[in-house]
């Protein structure tokens, strides 16, 4: 997410070792996959123009919110990783509004590809992603980031959302 300007690799020095985001979606997409393809169950929603379009507008909404994530974290020139070392701590773009816009854009992508799919595992592999990302990564990203930036961060953490 955001970070400091210490270039140490010791795992004190971020906020985790392992990058459970990007391999918990990963795992979320597999898994829904394959549940959908052994354990179908029936669509809830309907099948029309705009249940369509908003499926599309969550994936495009997903995609946007984590490009624009990733691009501003590159010009704060801070890692893109998260179990990486943060370089400084950032509070703009999509960071002023959200404090963790790649996973929720992640679970847009995953609410689209429900919708495009009609695949209602990816539903319960979103809010999955949610709770797992958020223990697994969030919490100790939090603690990190207040340890490191102390009063900055808590003030940045006072207006702005952890999810929405």
């Amino acid at each position: 997410m955001t970070g400091n300007n210490q270039h140490t690799t010791s795992p004190a020095a971020r906020a985790n070792v392992f990058p459970w985001p990007p391999v918990l979606f990963v795992a979320a997409v597999i898994a829904a996959w394959g549940m959908g393809s052994y354990w179908p169950l029936s669509w809830p929603g309907t099948n029309d123009l705009a249940a369509r379009i908003i499926g599309l507008g969550f994936g495009v909404a997903g995609v946007a919110l984590i490009a624009s994530a990733i691009i501003t974290l590159m010009r704060a020139k801070t890692t893109v990783m998260p179990h990486g070392a943060s370089e400084h701590l950032v509070t703009s773009g999509p960071f002023k509004r959200f404090r963790n816009p790649i996973y929720l854009g992640e679970v847009l992508l995953l609410l689209s590809a429900a919708e495009i799919s009609k695949n209602i595992w990816f539903v319960v592999a979103a809010a999955a992603f949610a709770v797992l990302v958020t223990q697994l990564q969030i919490l100790s990203e939090e603690r990190h980031l207040s340890a490191k930036f102390g009063a900055a961060y808590d003030a940045y953490r006072s207006h702005s959302r952890r999810w929405i």
